[in-house]
Formats: C-alpha cells, structure tokens, sequence
C-alpha cells in the first residue's frame, strides 16, 4: 500500500480502507503523527482503487502532508492560504477556540426521538483535517461563492481552476445511483477530491456533509446554476439540513415542490420496522454461564496498534472499560462476553437500549486472559486487543542478581542489563527484553503469555530460571 497510494486516491477515498472511525472518535491523541501511524496496523477490505470507502484518516494525512510539504501547521496553512483570503475571520480550528466566541452554538442530542440533551463538545484536534473547522453561513457562503466561480473570490483565484474542475468531476464511483419512479431525475453518484457528486432533478450537485457530537452539517452548490447553499443544525445526527438543503434547492431552481420530509420519514419508518423484525428473530442465549475466571482476573491494559488502549478494572461488584474519554460499564452476558453500556456522568448507565459490540474476552493456552475481541469495524474480523503485562518497579542494582548465563537443553541462555533494562538472549531467537511483572517474575514484553520466573536458593541467590510458555514449562540452571 505504501508503494501504490498516491494522494489521488487518498483524496478520492479509493486506498481499499474502511472507516476505521471508532481509531480516532475512541482512542484520540494529541499528535497527528501518531494517528497517521496507526493506518499502518488498520486492515483493508478491498484492494487499492477497487471500491469507494470513505476513510476521514485520509484527509488528516492530506494535512500532515500540507505541514510537511509547506513546514507549518495544517492550522496556519488553511488559515493564510483560505481564511485570510475569502474574509473568513470567526472560522475555527478548534472546540476550544470555539468555546471563547461570544456567540458559539451548542450541541444537542436527541435519545428516544423525543428526549433532547445537551452534548459536549467534542475535541477532534488530532484528526483536525477530517473535520475539525467550526464555522458560520456568511463565511462558509465566501467558500462555497469561490467554487461557484471557478476558484475566484474578489476577483483573487483562490482555488487554482485546473485543480477545481478536477475536484468537481467524478473520480471514484460511489454506488450504482439509478434513478426511481418516484424521483427519476436523481441519478448517479460519484466522488471527485472532497466532494460528493450527484443528479439532482436533472441538475449537477456538489455536496459534502459532516457530523461530530452534537452538530450536523451540508455545504452544497450546483456549478451551472450558481447557487450555494449551507445548512448547519446544533442537532447530533440530524436530517433536518439534507432536508433544508432539498427544499431550498427546489425554490432556487423553480422546481415543481417535492415533500423531502415524507419521503425522509417514510426511509425512517421503514428502517425501524426491518429493525424490529430482526430484533423478533434475534434469539437469547437459553443457557447463560458464569464468567470462566473471577472479575479481578479480567482487569488490565489491552492494546491495538490501529486503536488504542482499553483499562479495564472492576469497581464495587461490576466491570468496567475505560476507552480516553469514554467509559463502559460490562454487563455479563454469557462465559467471557460481557456486553458494554455508556456510563454517562450526568444520568447514570442506561440500559434500556440493546448494547452494541459485545467484548469477547479471549484466553491463551495456559488458560489465561490475554485479550479482548471486540467488532468496531463492519466487513473484517473482531479487532484483538492483546492484554499488556502491568509492569513494577525494580531499581538497577535489585536487577543485578539475575544477571548471568543459564543452561537450557544444552544452549546458554544470556541475562543482562542495558539501559536499566533486564533482557534475556536465547542463541537463534530474537533479543527478549524481560518486563518486571511480579517479585522474581518477568513478561517477555514482544510475546503475549510468556513468562520468565527466577528461583533463588537459601541465601537468596538465583539458582534458576524457568521460561513460562503457552507449551510448558523449561527450567534453566545458573552457570
């Protein structure tokens, strides 16, 4: 992938990516960086240009690309290259800077299709690119005004026109798009850098929406028709600006008026009644048994490279994960599965709601817990989260008494101290770097379920070492 992915198809979504949004939304960082360099460990469900799959980590590597290339933030970039230019002085780059304004909206959800609640803000800083610009009508109208006229805003190109025309045409195919008996001038959907491309009653449309807590979104403009139209709502996951959108388009257009909010309905309604039928035949587990080890067992740091880390610990009789931000409460619901319910600060754990994504905990062969299965990304395998021995602290003269050879099978096994660090040399293996777990007893930090445990003698010396593995037990004597 590294050698086949140009920006072409990291703008046009064609990588062969999914999503691989719960990465960034459930484990964010600080560092843009450091996101990038989970891609590397997110796998793919098609080959490179084989399928349109929009992927936001994507366009945060476009910006780290812009910072590289221009050394400076992608922050500073946008703002001198765009903000600056088409008057765009209240835009931000962040919930922070956004918090200070005298006007910022606020974000609302709505639970139940009747209980609103007031969300926070949500900090998409590390993936900023992908969506992190808080803005208004007036100056989102100066962007959209500039595409309309061929990268132009104040007679100033903004935009060079060559790359305009490309970004405005179809470069990826996004579904089949056929047209209906009920609407036969929506047709064809396709992708060109950054924008959704579209038959809208006979006309082109250019559109992109967005969404993040509490806030819906959809800047669009017909290029032939010169209309631009933004709609922004504090509402999460709203239909109310496609809905506006709609509307507003058919009186610009002087079209004959179309009810978008029955026809919106009636795709809703139909989605909860299919929903509800297979909650009919979804079956329940007619034999529930307990948990294969007690609660304290599960506790620990479970790690992905694409992901982050999952803490679990047990509170009072329960369990519970803790994802940065986000903390569920796991409910058992059959062996090692357990099913996870938000914990929201304000009003408690609600469990009236069926639990998405049950977390499987896995055991190793010496039948310990040494990871969690959980599906955050449709169309792949469950995503392993490796257990991550809990280290303690061992000073470097305490670590001096294991050091040494040891006899294993006829070969020698070498101990020693570097940086601070024990590590141990079996000839014809890697070199194992021995994490302090317990008194006497170290992880093998690369490979999960292996231990090292030393044996001392009557005077407190080592007399041995024993390797702990998945296939048995192999004691080495000290030369």
């Amino acid at each position: 992938m590294n050698n086949g992915i140009t920006l072409r198809q990291m703008m046009s979504h064609q990588t062969g990516l999914p999503r691989h949004d719960y990465s960034w939304y459930l484990f964010p960082t600080v560092s843009r960086d450091s996101m990038i360099r989970r891609v590397q460990y997110q796998q793919p469900t098609y080959g490179m240009r084989e399928k349109w799959q929009y992927n936001n980590f994507m366009f945060t590597a476009q910006g780290v690309v812009a910072e590289k290339l221009m050394n400076t933030t992608w922050e500073d970039a946008v703002r001198k290259k765009i903000f600056e230019p088409l008057q765009m002085s209240r835009s931000k780059f962040s919930v922070k800077e956004l918090e200070k304004s005298d006007d910022a909206s606020k974000g609302y959800g709505v639970k139940g299709d009747s209980i609103i609640r007031l969300l926070d803000y949500y900090d998409i800083n590390s993936m900023g690119p992908a969506g992190s610009i808080n803005s208004n009508v007036m100056e989102m109208s100066n962007w959209l005004i500039t595409w309309i006229n061929e990268g132009k805003f104040n007679g100033k190109e903004i935009i060079p026109a060559s790359y305009r025309t490309e970004a405005i045409s179809a470069q990826a195919i996004v579904n089949r798009g056929l047209p209906t008996k009920e609407k036969p001038d929506v047709h064809f959907s396709a992708y060109g850098f950054g924008w959704m491309l579209q038959s809208y009653r006979g006309h082109y449309r250019v559109e992109h929406g967005g969404n993040i807590d509490g806030f819906s979104a959809t800047a669009s403009f017909f290029p032939t028709d010169s209309i631009g139209i933004v709609v922004l709502s504090n509402q999460n996951s709203s239909s109310v600006p496609s809905i506006v959108r709609n509307v507003i388009a058919d009186r610009m257009l002087n079209l004959k008026p179309y009810n978008w909010h029955d026809d919106l309905k009636r795709t809703a309604d139909k989605a909860k009644a299919q929903q509800k039928e297979a909650a009919k035949l979804k079956t329940k587990n007619t034999v529930v048994s307990k948990p294969t080890h007690a609660l304290k067992d599960y506790e620990g740091s479970y790690s992905h490279a694409g992901y982050g880390t999952i803490e679990v610990y047990t509170k009072s009789d329960s369990l519970f994960a803790k994802m940065a931000h986000n903390t569920v409460w796991l409910r058992h619901n059959n062996y090692d599965v357990f099913d996870p319910f938000d914990v929201d600060v304000k009003e408690g754990i609600d469990t009236s709601e069926n639990a998405d994504m049950p977390m499987q905990f896995q055991l190793n062969t010496a039948g310990e817990v040494s990871a969690i299965s959980v599906a955050f990304q449709p169309g792949i395998d469950a995503l392993q989260f490796k257990k991550q021995p809990k280290a303690i602290d061992v000073n470097k003269m305490a670590l001096k008494k294991y050091e040494g050879e040891y006899e294993l099978s006829g070969a020698v096994v070498k101990v020693y101290i570097k940086n601070e660090t024990l590590y141990a040399f079996v000839p014809n293996q890697p070199e194992y770097e021995l994490m302090p777990t317990q008194k006497d007893r170290f992880a093998l930090k690369a490979l999960s379920g292996y231990n090292v445990q030393f044996n001392l003698n009557d005077k407190g010396e080592v007399a041995d070492m024993t390797f702990i593995q998945p296939n048995g037990n192999f004691k080495a004597k000290k030369k």
